[in-house]
């Protein structure tokens, strides 16, 4: 796939902000639960760039290629914590909000594991990979992992 453009040069200092805030929710979770958010929510978006980037990182941390292969059946799969469970629902509720508003179990499941204040991290998370997801989709960007790794220490600098 070639790229339409590169918003990291067409746009430098809002997409330098964009890549602050990422890193800094980011930061806010445990990085594996951050890793499935990630993910699943680019399994959903079909966001091969996110897909690649994110497993790639998600491995390096230590997640298993059980765990990674098992994700979009995370329902079924008895390898998740009820925490990531919640997690995986809640991020699929947000991530589907236009196929309707079925979000209430899910929340239900949220509130029982994660503090009002991880609650909005969270959502902040899913909201953050889903825009990363539509830059990636919309503009037909497919980054090496370790190039990533490279923009992501320059937004940080």
């Amino acid at each position: 796939m070639t790229a339409k453009l590169d918003p990291f040069a067409v746009a430098p200092s809002l997409m330098k902000s964009w890549m602050g805030t990422s890193l800094a929710i980011h930061s806010s979770l445990e990085p594996s639960l951050v890793g499935l958010v990630e993910i699943r929510a680019s399994q959903i978006n079909g966001c091969a760039n996110c897909l690649n980037m994110h497993t790639a990182a998600a491995r390096e941390k230590g997640e298993t290629e059980q765990r990674l292969y098992l994700l979009s059946a995370w329902r079924e799969a008895p390898c998740y914590t009820e925490r990531e469970r919640a997690a995986l629902g809640w991020t699929e509720a947000l991530t589907r909000l236009s196929e309707g508003h079925t979000h209430q179990s899910a929340y239900e499941a949220l509130s029982q594991e994660f503090s009002e204040e991880e609650q909005v991290k969270l959502t902040l998370m899913i909201n953050i990979i889903n825009g990363w997801n539509r830059l990636a989709v919309g503009f037909g960007l497919f980054v090496d992992p370790a190039a990533a790794k490279s923009i992501q220490a320059k937004a940080a600098a």
